[in-house]
């Protein structure tokens, strides 16, 4: 996919952030420009606006998504909410919805985004098939871009009310990042975190060796 300038100001950066993060640090960061990319773009931004949070540095704020597609890359860059400090969940359920948890005050709200009619059209999907698939022609390629990015452009303008829906919700705080104990896999020898083994015939091997799936094969 074509990746697009976005340069210039969009009017959409987190409320007090010390260093701005744009829009095109997201597209850095995801390698390309498109709507789901400036979808996460807009949620956190959102969200952080209403939950009153900058870019935080620790785990305070959680990202709790509903699908693994683009938009959480944006939500990783943006929010600072990331799977390695344990503050970011995926549930990947297929819903363009995103959950924001502010541990410091246990505020947080839910960002679900409207059926937008230009990249779920018929014509769009028709595109989209053959250009994924290989067959589409020149023509049909660019228009296929040229609709990706105006849907992208309208993302990151739109009023929020147009495009999302922002919701105050009431939650369980989430579950922090555990810290576990490393330990020896009897079978393939490997270091493996103690609360993700298996017990099998007395021993205690690592869930890919324990299910027979382990695929490293070593000369």
């Amino acid at each position: 996919m074509h990746d697009h300038n976005h340069d210039h100001d969009h009017g959409h950066h987190p409320p007090g952030a010390q260093q701005a993060v744009t829009f095109n640090d997201c597209i850095r960061f995801h390698g390309h420009s498109c709507p789901g990319l400036a979808s996460g773009y807009r949620a956190a931004t959102a969200a952080m606006d209403a939950l009153g949070v900058s870019r935080p540095e620790d785990e305070d704020l959680v990202a709790i998504c509903e699908t693994d597609a683009c938009g959480v890359d944006a939500i990783q860059v943006i929010a600072g909410t990331t799977a390695g400090k344990g503050n970011l969940i995926i549930h990947d359920y297929g819903k363009h919805a995103f959950t924001f948890y502010n541990r410091n005050d246990g505020k947080a709200v839910r960002v679900t985004f409207r059926r937008n009619d230009t990249t779920e059209s018929a014509d769009m999907m028709d595109l989209r098939k053959k250009v994924f698939g290989g067959t589409a022609t020149e023509a049909e390629a660019e228009r296929f871009h040229a609709l990706m990015h105006k849907a992208t452009v309208d993302l990151l303008h739109a009023p929020a009310d147009k495009i999302m829906k922002i919701e105050k919700i009431t939650m369980e705080a989430p579950k922090k990042a555990r810290i576990f104990k490393s330990v020896t896999c009897a079978c393939c020898g490997e270091s493996v975190a103690d609360a993700k083994t298996r017990v099998v015939d007395g021993k205690c091997l690592c869930i890919p060796c324990a299910e027979g799936t382990q695929g490293v094969k070593k000369h």
